[in-house]
């Protein structure tokens, strides 16, 4: 019996080992790959067409990004990522809060049936709707335009339940004080709820902001004008040639991956600032009941 504890602590620093090197390979799984398209970016046309993994530029350059940049005026499709992007995801974070503002209320009729209903929506894949959107935004005249690609996946049931779970956590008390005190339902919502619910916030703006940022089949299936491309079909471009880009072009390597690196900046510089709201969103829109 003496010895189970020394057995115990020796099967857990087994485990803890084992944990930590699994832990180490999948780290080095998706580093490495991005250590690979940051060397290459920075690389020269022919340095990047060698073979092989690189974790350090050959032959530094920054002929790439000139290229994607300039010559393939990459600034129109990241304009207009940028412009549906911040329209879309505010858009979305304001009806989401809105929508789970409301179904707090306890005197709101049929509450429990509507959110059983917006559960179900979240088991609905996306490629099951697929036709009748592209449908419903051709007869609403939408294609072909940026106000298809705001518009798709402007709300959805997963962001209405963060944001009710986490008003839930708010006191009701306080939106009853401030009944009392004569406040509307608006001005509670945007002077109670909103302030005291920033990590709830932070949580669905980045959820939000990464998936309409990366957008890729909307666009495919809307837009057809090279002018209106978004970042994801002009890098789609660099690699399959279409009408945006002359037929006997050649992207070298370090052209397609300065391409990428530009696309992956916004999101670099923006996550740790929402990082820390983030984390406390997401622990406490998955577990409060």
């Amino acid at each position: 019996m003496q010895g189970s504890p020394k057995k115990y602590q020796k099967r857990v620093s087994y485990f803890q080992l084992c944990n930590g090197l699994f832990l180490l390979v999948l780290i080095l799984v998706m580093i490495i790959p991005l250590i690979n398209v940051w060397a290459v970016s920075f690389s020269s046309g022919i340095s990047s067409m060698e073979p092989g993994v690189k974790l350090w530029p050959a032959d530094f350059s920054v002929s790439g990004y000139q290229r994607v940049w300039q010559t393939l005026e990459l600034w129109r499709p990241f304009f207009n990522n940028v412009l549906v992007t911040v329209i879309g995801t505010a858009a979305h974070v304001l009806l989401a809060s809105m929508a789970g503002y409301v179904l707090i209320h306890p005197k709101l009729v049929g509450r429990k049936i509507i959110v059983s209903m917006i559960m179900i929506t979240m088991m609905v894949p996306a490629e099951a709707i697929m036709i009748p959107l592209y449908i419903v935004n051709k007869e609403l005249g939408l294609l072909d335009t940026l106000a298809s690609l705001v518009i798709s996946g402007l709300i959805s049931g997963f962001s209405i339940l963060l944001m009710r779970n986490y008003f839930l956590s708010v006191p009701y008390s306080l939106a009853e004080s401030a009944q009392m005190d004569g406040a509307s339902d608006f001005k509670i919502f945007r002077k109670v709820y909103m302030p005291m619910s920033v990590p709830g916030l932070a949580t669905i703006m980045l959820f939000e902001f990464v998936s309409r940022w990366n957008q890729f089949t909307p666009a495919l299936l809307y837009i057809n004008s090279p002018e209106k491309y978004t970042l994801q079909l002009a890098l789609m471009s660099l690699i399959v040639p279409d009408d945006a880009t002359s037929s006997g072009d050649f992207f070298a390597n370090n052209v397609q991956m300065a391409g990428i690196m530009i696309a992956m900046i916004p999101l670099l510089v923006i996550y740790p600032f929402v990082q820390k709201y983030f984390i406390r969103g997401i622990n406490l829109g998955a577990t409060k009941e």
